[in-house]
Formats: C-alpha cells, structure tokens, sequence
C-alpha cells in the first residue's frame, strides 16, 4: 500500500462539496452541434472539431456541464499540450461557474504524469525526489555518459554530438520503436554507429535510475509503466478520475493515446481534435490514434463540430476542396460550414520567381494598408523558412516592420552566420569577430586558443608574404591545435583554402556553394538533430548569392540584412506583418493571409514527393494554412527557380491542381488588371498570358 499523508498536497483527497453555482444556459450558449457534445452522456466520446469551430469554448461548457450535473472538480482530468492552454480553459470555466481552477487537476501530459511518478515513481525504480531534469541538463548527462563509454566517440568527426543522438533517443522511446531502428533511418548505412547509439541509450537510462534523475520522456513512458504494472495505482486512478478530457487528441503519440487508454478504462474519455490538422507525425503524433479511437473504445459517439466562425464561405470552399482529396481510409468525413458574410474569392498567383513573388506580396499588402488595414491583420506563411528569404530581403529593403514567430531571421540562425562568418573572413582576413565564431566552434577551441593560432598565422603571414589561409594551415601551426580538434581544424582550413582560391575569379554563387560543402557540412549534420532542414537553408543562400555580381557586394547586403546593423527596429506595440512556418501558425489567425511558395518540391516538399515523407500530412498541412485566413487570401508559387546559378523550372503544387478552378481567382502578377475567375488549364494563362510550367 502506498501511503498519500506524507505528500504536502493531497491533491487527490476527498473533494469539498461544490455548491451555488450559477446557473448557465448551455442552449443559447452554443450552437446545436457544440451543444450535443458539450452535454454528451456518460461513455467514450470523439468530438472532431474543425479549424475555427469553438473547440477550447466546448471544451470549457464541457467542464461547466459536468460540474452542473453534479460531478466534483477533483474527479475532472484534463490533459493539453501547453500549460497555457490548461490554464486559459480553466480560467474560463471559474468565469462561468466560479470554481476556483486550483481544485481541478489540469496541465500538460508531461505535468501531470511528473505528479503521478512523485506518488508511484518508486514502482518502477524512481526515487521519489526524483530531479527533472531540461533539456540542456539531459544534453549534458548524454555527453557525459558517451565520454564515459567511448572517450575517442567525438573525436570522429563524422559522428554525431550529444544532441542529435538525444533527439533519436527521444523519438524512439515516445513512438514505441527500438533506439537502433530510428538511427538506421538517419544513419543507413553504418552498423557499427547503430549499435553504439543503442548502447549509448541503454547507459543514458540506466544513469538516470542510478542518480534520481528524469527527463521530459521519462515522465511519459514511466507513467504509462505505472499504470500497466502497478494494479493498485491503475485502479486509484481509473477511480479517482470519472472523466477524463483532453485537448488536440490528434496529436497525441502511442505514448500519450496508451496513457488515456488506461486511465480511461472504465469511465468516460472524451478526446477532442481534429484529424484534418495532425501535422506533427515528424515529432511523434501518430495519426492513427485518433483514426482508431472509437475500435480502442467500444461504443464510442462521433461528435462532429463543423460550423466555422473564422473564415468566409469562400476561404472555406477552397479548404473543404482540399479536404475532398484526402486519402478517405485514414481521414473522417468533413465539411466546414460557414457562418460569416460572403467575401472575395481566394486568388492564385503565379509569379516568375521568388523576388517577383516577394515583389507582389508586399504590393498587395500596401494596398491593403492603404484600404484601411493593419501590419498586424497580415500573416504571410510558408512551409520551410528559407521560403521566405527573398521576401525578408525585399521588407528590410523597404524597412517594413515585421516579425517572425520563431524569433529569428533567416540571416539571424545560427548555422546561416556561421557559414556566412568562413566567407566574410576569407574576404576579410581582419574579420577576427568571423574568424572567432567559426574557430570556436571546433572542440576544446575557446576564444582564447582561436585568438592565438590567429595571432600565429597573422605573424606567419608577414614573415613569409604568405595568405592567411595558407598559415592556418601549416603543419606547425596545426600541431598547436588541442587534439580533439585537429582533424576539424584540418578540415575546416582545407574549406577555407578553397574559398579563398574561388573568391577571385569565380561567382559568389560557387563560393558559397563550396563553404556549403566543405567541414561546416559535416559539423552541421554531426551538430543539428533538424540538419536536413538547415541544409535547405544554405542550399537556398546560393539562390542568393547568385543574384550578386561579387563577393564583397553579397557580403554588404548581408550586413545590411542583418539585425546588428541595418533591419528596421521594431518597436515595441508596433503593427507589424507577422512571418510564420505553417506549423507555427497553427491555432492563430488572421484577416489576411498569403501563402508563398506552393511549388512542387517546395509544397509539397521533395520528401514527400519522393515517398520519404507524408504526402497525406502536406495536405493537411496545407489545410491548416488556408484556415488560418479570415477575409482574404492569396496563393502564390514561382514557377522558376536559381539552383547554383541555374534557371529551374518549377510546378505548381499538387494540392493547387487538385482544387476545382471555381474555388480561386486566377491573377497575373505582371499585370495591373483585376483578377478573373478560372482559366488557369493547368499548363499557363492562354494566349498572350503569363505561362507557368508543368
């Protein structure tokens, strides 16, 4: 028996009565489709709640309902994915009814299951004053197990750090699938690497046990170990907790979904989401959760919420079209409904290229201004950021105010300044601030041992007349070099050799290009978890530095685009246009929206294309875009592309060719005229029009 006196909150003793509650009209609260799954009888329960439906407002009737029916606070569980979002809906539901939000047990899965282990942990070996620890702390303990097992690991260059080996760990544990089968997708073709990784796994764990110590996955896959080994904590619970809610069920994991199932086995689950807009399978959703709720929970009701308030009829059209193309086996039937005023149709744009699309978008947008609207009504999205580079180069030009929901720039990320720092120094061998952000990025090399072996090179340099990149090089200078480092050092001087050797003659497009492919790819795919991403980023730079007709102007423009010189500041409660991944979109919206980029390769991307990807979860990725748009909208794609200096044609994306022709207006960038309906015939404009490419 396990003794709950000692705990300094009980937060699961007997509940206090809760009385007086106001009295709500749930009818002329909701509308019939809420209605019926806000008061919903007891039994398992899917509420599939469309983009824009109302679903955090039934969700909180929901929890209202269940108090005016008479069931405790304390015997209410719900589950989310931000603390924010727990916080927000029961702050609400004290609004309606007046109960205090502490008496409710709500948060994140990682929350409440760090909770659970505090009573049960010592079921399966935690201690229970266990540490968690973040992911900075976990990082570290990672490296430090690898070094205890393996000291020369990181040595190789062609290994991978601590970080992207975690993140292969991470995603293993939280999709049920052996740690070597995950890294064999990343890493094919190496065996001996595959059973390190696992090996590594094994020691990792088994450290954690030994110190008290947890991470972020630990707290899920121990509470599910609590409940499917500890009868009398799964049946305290299964007791305890009469209904169990939960937020965005679309994006639970196996798991999460394998937590909810448990608790949830003898009383009512409700799970509300929304199939159309699981885009997370990438970091572990799993989409089948949702598809198989109802076989997992015999006698389950389907509640569909599928009136919007968000979008216009015609917005809604255009996405209920892109919804029609689902794979019908792994998608429930849905049809968004309107309940805003009519407004114009959504426009396709074809443009020549990226900068005639960024060229467009933001003429559009003043005039929208110009009409009347703000900066802050506008959100300009894209599948990937580098998508929108051009775009960021053509605000900056025109000091337009704007900002991105990651936080950074596309000039602003790391892995673009680190490679953009080799080419600066090789132009300017002065550039010590450049020289000192890659320099340090090698092992046991700190600012002070980079200042040094510059130092040497600078003297050599005088000494022999020779270039910089020359002296770095020398073989008495390299054996100054700490000896974790040196096969990077030889490599990266290697790379910055043959800059230096293009910088002259060749274009800055090959310059850039051969800074891409030398040490600094070996770095960023040994460094990032997300480097196939990163590597699209570089690769997009060429693009760039092709549109310059030396090294020394791309480098300028490049300061002036950056945030330590030359971008507009942004003042605080300043309207600004809102740049965002789709994926970071999700839940917002806007008045105005343009999606840019909706080329084959591009949207869907390659991945997918190929069969290495989701093309269902593009599709519904490019769902989640449209919904986010609440009066206009606009579709662009450039049909050509500069890869390495050469003219690319592309394709618009699939997902355009899929929508019926009366669901956009068809407007011609290189024209003043209004747009028209229709004649886009999937090969160009017609006669005298701008054509695109198949």
């Amino acid at each position: 028996m396990y003794d709950y006196e000692d705990e300094e909150e009980d937060m699961f003793g007997s509940p206090p009565p809760v009385r007086d509650r106001p009295e709500i009209d749930f009818k002329a609260a909701l509308n019939e489709e809420q209605f019926r799954a806000v008061t919903a009888p007891d039994g398992p329960a899917l509420v599939l709640a469309g983009a824009g439906s109302g679903k955090t407002r039934t969700l909180t009737y929901r929890v209202a309902y269940l108090l005016s029916q008479g069931v405790s606070p304390e015997a209410i569980l719900l589950l989310t994915f931000t603390n924010k979002a727990a916080k927000q809906m029961l702050d609400r539901v004290e609004q309606l009814t007046g109960v205090g939000s502490h008496r409710f047990l709500g948060g994140t899965f990682h929350s409440v299951g760090g909770q659970v282990l505090r009573l049960f942990g010592d079921s399966v070996g935690l201690v229970r004053n266990f540490t968690i620890l973040d992911d900075g702390d976990s990082d570290s303990l990672l490296n430090e197990v690898i070094r205890g097992l393996d000291p020369s690991f990181f040595k190789t260059k062609e290994n991978p750090k601590a970080k992207p080996i975690k993140g292969l760990i991470s995603f293993a544990r939280n999709i049920g699938s052996p740690v070597e089968d995950i890294a064999k997708g990343r890493y094919p073709a190496n065996g001996e690497l595959l059973a390190r990784i696992d090996s590594f796994a094994r020691a990792y764990q088994e450290t954690k046990i030994e110190r008290g110590l947890a991470d972020y996955d630990d707290l899920l896959v121990y509470w599910l170990e609590v409940l499917q080994n500890n009868e009398e904590a799964a049946r305290y619970y299964q007791e305890r907790f009469s209904h169990v809610l939960v937020d965005e069920y679309q994006d639970v994991n196996s798991l999460q979904a394998g937590i909810v199932d448990k608790i949830g086995a003898k009383h009512q689950i409700m799970a509300v989401g929304d199939d159309a807009q699981c885009i997370y399978t990438w970091r572990g959703a799993d989409i089948d959760q949702i598809m198989e709720f109802p076989q997992r929970h015999p006698g389950t009701t389907v509640f569909k919420i599928e009136t919007n308030y968000r979008s216009s009829p015609e917005i809604l059209k255009l996405a209920n079209g892109i919804l029609d193309s689902r794979d019908e086996e792994s998608s429930y039937s849905k049809v968004l409904k309107p309940s805003r005023p009519h407004a114009s149709l959504p426009v396709l744009v074809p443009t020549l290229d990226a900068y005639q699309q960024a060229d467009f978008v933001l003429g559009k947008i003043e005039s929208l201004v110009d009409a009347g609207a703000r900066y802050e009504d506008v959100a300009i999205l894209y599948r990937a950021h580098y998508h929108a580079m051009e775009l960021q180069v053509e605000l900056s030009r025109r000091g337009l105010p704007f900002v991105i929901t990651s936080g950074l720039r596309f000039f602003e990320q790391a892995h673009v300044k680190d490679l953009v720092a080799q080419i600066r120094f090789v132009a300017n061998p002065k550039d010590v601030t450049a020289f000192m952000r890659f320099a340090c990025l090698l092992p046991k090399v700190g600012e002070k041992t980079a200042a040094k072996l510059l130092g040497l090179a600078e003297r050599r340099t005088k000494e022999k007349g020779m270039r910089v990149t020359e002296a770095l090089a020398e073989s008495d200078l390299v054996a100054k070099v700490p000896a974790d480092a040196k096969e990077d050092w030889v490599d990266l001087m290697e790379t910055l050799r043959s800059i230096d050797l293009l910088a002259g003659s060749a274009t800055p497009a090959k310059v850039v290009d051969e800074a891409i492919h030398g040490w600094y790819q070996n770095h960023l795919r040994a460094t990032y978890e997300n480097w196939p991403r990163r590597e699209e980023d570089l690769e997009s730079l060429v693009d760039f530095a092709g549109k310059h007709e030396n090294l020394h102007e791309m480098l300028s423009q490049l300061v002036l685009l950056s945030s330590e010189s030359g971008d507009r500041v942004v003042r605080p409660g300043e309207s600004c246009l809102r740049l965002s991944t789709i994926h970071q979109s999700k839940g917002l919206e806007f008045p105005h929206v343009f999606i840019i980029g909706l080329a084959d390769g591009l949207f869907p991307n390659k991945r997918a294309i190929d069969g290495e990807g989701d093309l269902e979860e593009e599709r519904r990725l490019f769902y989640v875009a449209t919904t986010r748009a609440e009066r206009s909208l606009h579709l662009l794609f450039p049909t050509l592309s500069n890869q390495k200096g050469t003219p690319v044609r592309l394709v618009q994306s699939r997902f355009l060719k899929e929508l019926p022709e009366a669901r956009y207006e068809l407007h011609n960038a290189h024209s003043s005229h209004r747009p028209r309906q229709g004649g886009w015939n999937r090969r160009g404009f017609g006669s005298g029009g701008y054509r695109g490419y198949r």
